[in-house]
């Protein structure tokens, strides 16, 4: 029987992986639990990315689709997916691989617990047995070199102190967008609007938000004095631009938006059809009462997926131990500047199971495209370099 390499999530970087596999000839199935590619991509399509095509194609994407875009526009997520990922999803390399409507929920190595042959041989040779919810009822399928791609926009963090939910958070959460809002419809933003974050998605809201003429934004940012995430002469103008928008709103300068600089979500509450929030602020409490709340507090990836495997996450950052720990001890918060860290960084004590792509960077917030090619070429290289651990049929 062929054994199979199993890609968790048919995003740009789980595509690309894909694209690899079929490069080197390796059998592999990806499992997307959407009806197409790219969903979360998708979800933030009206946004426009920092970052050029250049950066956004990968070079096996490239040598697939040679008329792939090219060139220093910055394309929208939108684009990002019509132009390229569904181009790919579509090549024949990739043909009949790609398990729509699959949503991988749990992975474990088969007949083994958790805890049983730590790190030995005997382990490494199980496979892994994966758990399916698919159009037609659970199953299982078995996999012997995991990747999981499965990104983290599906789980936001939630708006209390502390990264817990704030009390009337839950009961509120039908009341709560926790995406990038999309503007294009004025009259569904009208009121008040409570913003919550200070990274580029919630600054990016901001400036979306205080263009429209009948919305008024409370914008609630942790830190007393943000500094927006500003890089020394940055070379990205729409990340500079964000961060000059951010501060002018900040000072003032607009009169449909107000800025609590040291401000936490104490509570919600339903105030008839409205709701209540208390925030404490560096000033003193603050008591709003909203439209709408956006709460743009950054995402984390599903660690319950592979809760039964061995995988030393890091305890500041969730993700991966090995990773983390370089990217905590390198210099610098610019996704630009990212270092290139080998495959190494990549190994999880549970042999033959990686993260990838955004999921791989946790909490940190430095992740860019590019980064995740660059992961699954130092996969592919490494696994070149020891053929004794393809799979099978190769």
């Amino acid at each position: 029987m062929q054994r199979h390499v199993a890609i968790l999530g048919a995003g740009p970087v789980g595509l690309d992986a894909a694209l690899a596999c079929a490069n080197a000839g390796w059998p592999f199935t990806v499992y997307e639990a959407a009806d197409l590619v790219a969903a979360h991509v998708r979800a933030w399509g009206h946004a426009r990315l920092f970052t050029p095509w250049d950066l956004n194609v990968s070079h096996r994407m490239r040598t697939h689709l040679p008329d792939a875009p090219t060139g220093d526009y910055c394309p929208t997520g939108a684009e990002l997916a019509t132009r390229l990922l569904d181009p790919v999803a579509v090549l024949p390399a990739l043909e009949g691989r790609i398990r729509y409507r699959t949503r991988v929920v749990a992975i474990a190595r088969t007949g083994l617990l958790k805890h049983e042959q730590i790190g030995t041989d005997t382990r490494a040779a199980a496979p892994f047995t994966l758990l399916l919810d698919t159009p037609d009822g659970e199953d299982t399928t078995e996999a012997d070199l995991v990747l999981d791609c499965t990104g983290t926009y599906s789980h936001p963090n939630t708006l209390g102190p502390g990264g817990i939910p704030a009390p009337g958070e839950r009961a509120l959460a039908e009341r709560i967008t926790r995406t990038l809002p999309d503007t294009g419809d004025p009259a569904r933003w009208a009121g008040t609007v409570l913003l919550v974050g200070a990274g580029k998605s919630a600054q990016t809201a901001a400036r979306d938000l205080a263009a429209l003429p009948s919305t008024r934004v409370e914008w609630a940012v942790r830190s007393p004095a943000p500094d927006w995430g500003a890089v020394p002469d940055d070379t990205l103008p729409g990340r500079q631009h964000l961060v000059d928008t951010s501060q002018a709103l900040a000072d003032g300068t607009h009169d449909r938006v107000t800025v609590h600089t040291g401000a936490h979500v104490a509570a919600l509450r339903r105030a008839g059809d409205r709701v209540g929030v208390t925030l404490t602020t560096a000033s003193g409490p603050r008591e709003i009462v909203c439209d709408h709340i956006v709460a743009l507090t950054g995402y984390t990836g599903d660690a319950s997926l592979y809760r039964q495997l061995q995988v030393h996450e890091c305890y500041a950052t969730g993700a991966p131990m090995n990773l983390s720990a370089a990217l905590l001890g390198s210099a610098g918060g610019d996704c630009l500047a990212q270092p290139s860290l080998g495959i190494d960084a990549l190994r999880n004590p549970e042999r033959h199971f990686f993260i990838l792509g955004a999921k791989s960077y946790g909490r940190l917030n430095t992740f860019l495209l590019r980064t995740g090619y660059e992961q699954i070429d130092q996969l592919t290289a490494a696994y070149a370099e020891e053929p004794e651990l393809l799979p099978a049929g190769t």
